[in-house]
């Protein structure tokens, strides 16, 4: 699934393409989407991320907002004086000067066209409300963290990847911030001091904005806007690297589960306390 950097690629991307641009026409293929109809003439005024998903402004008096969420397989691809038809297509949106495509083929990504943006953003869509939660680019404060994990005892990688707590963190980045911060992904979270979440804090931040100038991080299928693979897969530590050695201290990288999901990290570098 497309995490944080990719997501942030994918929009800032889409900005230097869509801004500004008028819609030509807004074709459904797949019939499990029902929205975009009426859309056309429209321009595209602004587009964000919150979180995992998209959101395109339209310049309409009643604030029209496209709001999609690419789920595991779902990605964006431009096609300038291209008009080649890939398989899986869910839907395309032409404009003057090009195409955006949908491709997913498994069609878990979900689109939704509403009045009020994230506001009332459907949670099928893994909306995260301003204000409820923290968004790793702007508001990541270990103090914070501090104050809303300190009450919980759950797994601190599982509380890093919860969409309730922080928007846009998912496995790859989970394991490689613990990794960077000495955290064991299994400690509870309200075992953990201010000290520690200072270093979540920080590795948060340094390793979400690498991984933005990379254009994510490719282990299966992430493509971003044009087609090309991320480049931070070259610098992961833990992620994918059972039995390597760890690049701090050379101990084998281990591979466990926790909440279900494979989780990567090192028995010398992050001990639990």
């Amino acid at each position: 699934m497309p995490e944080l950097p990719e997501v942030e690629t994918l929009c800032r991307q889409l900005k230097q393409v869509i801004l500004d641009k008028e819609i030509r026409s807004f074709e459904i293929i797949d019939s499990k989407l029902t929205a975009g109809e009426g859309l056309e003439g429209r321009r595209v005024l602004s587009v964000g991320r919150q979180g995992k998903a998209l959101e395109m402004k339209l310049d309409d008096g009643d604030g029209i907002t496209i709001l999609l969420h690419l789920r595991l397989t779902g990605r964006l691809l431009w096609q300038g004086d291209n008009n080649f038809s890939f398989p899986h297509t869910r839907f395309t949106i032409s404009f003057p000067h090009g195409r955006l495509d949908c491709i997913d083929p498994r069609r878990f990504a979900t689109l939704s066209v509403q009045k009020t943006g994230f506001s009332d953003f459907d949670d099928r869509l893994e909306a995260c409300p301003t204000g409820m939660v923290v968004e790793p680019l702007k508001d990541f404060y270990a103090s914070r963290l501090w104050e809303m994990a300190r009450r919980r005892k759950i797994p601190v990688k599982s509380f890093l990847m919860d969409q309730r707590f922080i928007a846009g963190i998912g496995n790859i980045y989970a394991s490689e911030i613990l990794h960077e911060a000495f955290v064991n992904p299994w400690q509870k979270t309200d075992l953990l001091s201010p000290a520690k979440w200072q270093k979540i804090e920080e590795a948060t931040t340094s390793i979400l904005n690498r991984a933005i100038v990379c254009r994510g991080t490719t282990v299966s299928d992430w493509r971003d806007l044009f087609g090309r693979k991320g480049e931070y897969q070259r610098y992961l530590k833990v992620y994918a690297r059972q039995g390597r050695p760890c690049p701090r201290c050379q101990a084998a990288i281990q591979y466990m589960h926790l909440s279900g999901r494979g989780t990567y990290f090192c028995p010398t570098c992050q001990k639990a306390d």
